[in-house]
């Protein structure tokens, strides 16, 4: 939703202005507040490579990110902050445009850390002209197959422009407000000139998305520094052949692919040619590119793959082969491209382990990563809502400690606007049960109700193992038994993790029960699934039998029953 307009602010002096981590960090809450301003109307121009209507979300979400590493770690030194900067981009981008904006703010770190905090700014402007460049430089490297007319062409030219305004600039704050100026003014007049490189943007009669929010950004850059924002240069074209209601169609879409994929890689330097290469062989729009840099000193560093493909199991297969693919995420153009700008009801669901991700995605749940005893964010949760872009959502934290954050999301939802119903599922066999009778052509409430029923219909336990001495409901466990839990409590202790599933189910099945849900995680012994299977074939031979390979390694099994 638009943002109410924020009371003027004071144009501070240049007597008052320094180069140091302070001034970063205003340059990233202005850029925040700026693109969160035009985020809607930066969406609606969003034509090239695909019509999926996200590049201003995307963008904003990248630069929140990056803000929030800026709290989180409170860098005192420009070169600290400099730093924190790029990692969080990285790690927090979204989309081809988050993307290629991380590498774009992962350049200008890279020079920006040459400046010594405050003054004198000797060399300022030569510096910053040259992160500028360095953010283009890295920008496009991170493309696999460059587009003219896009967010690079932007950064050239903006980049163009503050080297030629720093050639003359003194070594002062005034010669840096000369640069930042120039390169906003760059960017915006590069802007004006990107549907006659593209064919797509003259056809929708647009500008590029990416490239306006670059300029939006570099706008917030010349404001924090004591420059002019370029806001001024008319961006007329930007909105004369497109209503504000408009959407994208498919017939704007240049891909022929279906699915948009990212993730997280954790891979040394060697591997990501080959992964390029390969990448290529089976998608377009592949942005491929690292964070500079190096983990626990074995050579391993993390990467970000972005790429649009048909086959997404192949696409994280590649990412498998190169070394260790996480927080992926998954995305089907078709439920964006040509739909309305809210769709009916849609489902947020909290999930440990890929291979779960990847059962709530197919059942059409937008996805929140909670594993390896990671607890995710009321941001990320209400990032999920967003992105849904429906007027009534079902969150589904299947971690009852998880149920806090998702309350908390859900209450700032409703401030803009969305209907939100949290569910309290405490498992994510809970939440699999709820998603299993979701109808999205009931009433919501009525949808909501019957998902809760379905829930609350299963009873849940997990199987896990000791890491130190503690007393129970059953006993004193030492570090090594195995645990049989229940609600939080353990009711079971033994010593193998066959013998404990089967004494947990014979406990949960003397209630009743049709259907047991049955979710193998990564420390589970191979053919566990089988032998509980062919035990249960024995005893209890009425009874369905469901195995899921989560790939989690929080618990080695999850039960549940129906």
């Amino acid at each position: 939703m638009n943002q109410p307009p924020r009371p003027e602010q004071r144009q501070p002096d240049l007597d008052e202005l320094r180069m140091d981590a302070a001034t970063v960090r205003r340059w990233c809450s202005a850029a925040v507040d700026a693109l969160g301003a035009h985020r809607d109307e930066i969406d609606r121009l969003n034509v090239y490579p695909v019509p999926d209507g996200d590049t201003g979300t995307n963008m904003l979400l990248t630069l929140r990110a990056m803000i929030e590493s800026l709290r989180r770690e409170r860098p005192r030194t420009l070169p600290a902050a400099a730093a924190v900067m790029a990692r969080g981009a990285l790690m927090g981008a979204r989309g081809n445009s988050g993307v290629i904006l991380s590498q774009f703010v992962r350049g200008m770190g890279e020079r920006l850390g040459q400046l010594r905090d405050g003054v004198p700014v000797t060399d300022g402007p030569r510096i910053l002209a040259g992160a500028l460049t360095r953010g283009a430089e890295l920008a496009r490297a991170g493309v696999a197959d460059p587009v003219e007319g896009t967010i690079l062409t932007v950064a050239d030219d903006a980049a163009a422009a503050a080297e030629k305004a720093a050639a003359d600039a003194p070594a002062t704050m005034e010669g840096i407000a000369a640069v930042s100026t120039a390169a906003a003014r760059g960017a915006a007049e590069s802007l004006e000139r990107t549907p006659d490189l593209l064919p797509t943007l003259a056809r929708a009669g647009v500008v590029d998305a990416g490239g306006k929010g670059l300029c939006i950004i570099l706008d917030a850059l010349a404001s924090v520094t004591g420059g002019t924002p370029a806001g001024g240069v008319s961006w007329a074209r930007s909105s004369q052949s497109r209503s504000a209601d408009s959407a994208p169609t498919a017939e704007c879409n240049e891909s022929d692919f279906g699915y948009e994929v990212v993730y997280l890689l954790e891979a040394t330097e060697a591997a990501i040619e080959p992964l390029r290469s390969s990448l290529r062989e089976i998608g377009d729009s592949l942005v491929l590119v690292g964070a500079g840099d190096e983990i626990d000193g074995t050579g391993t560093s993390t990467w970000k793959v972005h790429v649009h493909v048909n086959n997404v199991g192949a696409a994280i297969e590649r990412g498998i082969e190169a070394g260790r693919p996480h927080d992926i995420e998954v995305t089907r153009f078709a439920d964006q491209i040509g739909a309305p700008q809210l769709r009916g009801v849609a489902i947020v669901a909290i999930a440990p382990g890929d291979a779960l991700r990847t059962v709530f995605v197919d059942e059409g749940a937008f996805v929140v990563d909670s594993g390896a005893n990671r607890s995710p964010s009321t941001a990320e949760v209400l990032d999920a809502i967003t992105r849904a872009s429906a007027a009534h959502v079902v969150v589904l934290p299947n971690d009852s400690d998880a149920t806090a954050v998702a309350d908390a999301a859900a209450s700032e939802a409703r401030s803009e606007g969305i209907d939100v119903a949290v569910l309290p599922t405490s498992s994510v066999v809970q939440g699999l049960a709820a998603l299993a009778v979701h109808d999205p052509e009931r009433r919501f409430s009525e949808d909501v109700i019957s998902m809760a029923e379905a829930a609350a219909g299963t009873r849940h336990a997990s199987v896990t193992v000791a890491a130190r001495e503690a007393l129970t409901m059953a006993g004193t466990c030492h570090p090594g038994d195995v645990l049989g839990m229940v609600g939080g409590d353990v009711i079971v202790i033994g010593d193998s993790i066959l013998g404990v599933s089967i004494e947990l189910l014979d406990r949960m099945l003397a209630l009743g029960g049709e259907l047991v849900t049955f979710v193998v995680g990564r420390r589970a012994p191979d053919g566990l699934a089988d032998d509980v299977r062919q035990d249960l074939l024995t005893r209890h031979p009425e009874i369905e039998f469901l195995v899921l390979d989560s790939g989690h390694a929080d618990h080695p099994v999850l039960l549940g029953v129906e």
